[in-house]
């Protein structure tokens, strides 16, 4: 009997822990193939992550600069509790996306793996997730980095996402196809930028790149314009990915209100700057991600940006139609997608053109991670909607 099985009678929770095997805590995803025959789906995971604080010693090899290197990896070695995290920015004492420790898989994958020669453990893991899923591709992204936008230190934050970079598209991307990524870009630094997206963009399985959204980057500045510039030509698309900061929830005294709240407000305010200072206009081929924010938050914004626009046009002058018209041309990610009220669901997907701009997203191993059975079980989509959703719409954003 598996740990997830009990008998009739004898009642007991399952039980996940950081030693949970994948296919057990996903047995419900692999149902779901048969359940809503996914079998000749394409399906496509656009956000997923894995641990990478668990390769963190390769990782710091990767640095640049000699005496960073040195100093992460003497931090690693000398401190017991920073073997993970030297020079990081993740907090370690405000983890609490584990649910009070019920489900804490997600902050390690630490799950028996056969030893494969040559082969790194994460994509054993990520294999694992990708086959009980019925997924085809995955792209994945690392999961405390994506904190480093509020790094203290922008040249530590810089050598780090130089450094995680090499080190993906070398040991992960280069030894499967079907697994990608948007890389991060060190956006404290326009001229890191760019030297990221030259030097990746054109690496096998970078699909584009992303910034961390908790961060305070004014993005209608000048100097990103040569940034946007080089992403637009080469066809690659920009993401946006939400996450915790707590800076927003000062004023709240439960991590269910900072989760609820900050993964959308970042990229509330991202969204607001993009469109109010024309970016669209300027970049009308550059496809805009939103990744991890669900999709509640949209209709509002619609509504909101809309009203204000209209009242006061000539601080906008670069716009030629509604916010809400530039909205319907974005891509967005669908986890967590919120379907307490069917009938605003609905809506949602209706006001922001599901069927073409959404795109599904597991965020697996994340504990509120939803599988494609989620987007396949909507009543209210179309055959064909659900195909888009579920992959055909990432085929053509992400040229896969």
């Amino acid at each position: 009997m598996s740990e997830f099985e009990f008998s009739s009678g004898d009642y007991r929770e399952p039980q996940i822990t950081i030693h949970s095997d994948t296919r057990e805590i996903l047995a419900n995803a692999r149902r779901d193939i048969d359940r809503y025959k996914l079998h000749d789906y394409f399906i496509v995971d656009a956000d997923s992550h894995h641990v990478e604080l668990d390769s963190w010693s390769e990782i710091l090899e990767y640095i640049e600069d000699p005496v960073l290197r040195r100093s992460g990896k003497s931090m690693a070695e000398i401190w017991p509790n920073a073997k993970n995290l030297a020079l990081s920015n993740h907090p370690p004492g405000l983890t609490m996306q584990d649910v009070g420790g019920r489900i804490p898989h997600q902050a390690q994958l630490a799950e028996r793996v056969e030893s494969v020669a040559g082969e790194p453990r994460d994509l054993t893991l990520v294999r694992r997730a990708m086959e009980s899923m019925g997924i085809a591709m995955q792209i994945v992204f690392p999961q405390p980095m994506l904190e480093i936008g509020l790094h203290p230190n922008p040249d530590i934050e810089n050598q780090l996402i130089w450094a995680y970079n090499r080190w993906f598209t070398e040991r992960i991307l280069a030894q499967e196809p079907r697994v990608k990524s948007m890389l991060a870009l060190p956006f404290n630094s326009p001229e890191g930028c760019l030297k990221t997206i030259r030097e990746f963009g054109e690496k096998p399985g970078v699909v584009g790149f992303l910034i961390t959204s908790q961060r305070q980057a004014p993005l209608f500045k000048n100097e990103y314009m040569p940034v946007y510039r080089e992403l637009e030509e080469r066809g690659l698309p920009f993401g946006f990915h939400a996450g915790p900061d707590y800076s927003v929830g000062k004023q709240m005294n439960r991590f269910l209100s900072v989760h609820a709240m900050s993964f959308v407000t970042c990229n509330m305010v991202h969204l607001t700057n993009w469109i109010i200072n024309g970016l669209p206009e300027r970049f009308p081929k550059l496809k805009t991600v939103w990744i991890e924010s669900g999709l509640a938050w949209l209709p509002f914004m619609m509504q909101r940006l809309d009203h204000e626009y209209l009242m006061r046009q000539s601080e906008a002058p670069l716009l030629k139609r509604l916010p809400s018209e530039y909205m319907q041309e974005m891509f967005y990610t669908s986890q967590p997608m919120e379907a307490t009220n069917m009938k605003l669901l609905e809506s949602t997907m209706e006001a922001i053109h599901a069927e073409t701009q959404l795109l599904y997203a597991s965020d697996w191993p994340h504990w509120d991670f939803d599988v494609p059975g989620k987007i396949a079980g909507l009543p209210f989509l179309s055959e064909t909607a659900k195909r888009n959703i579920l992959g055909e719409n990432a085929r053509r954003v992400f040229r896969l």
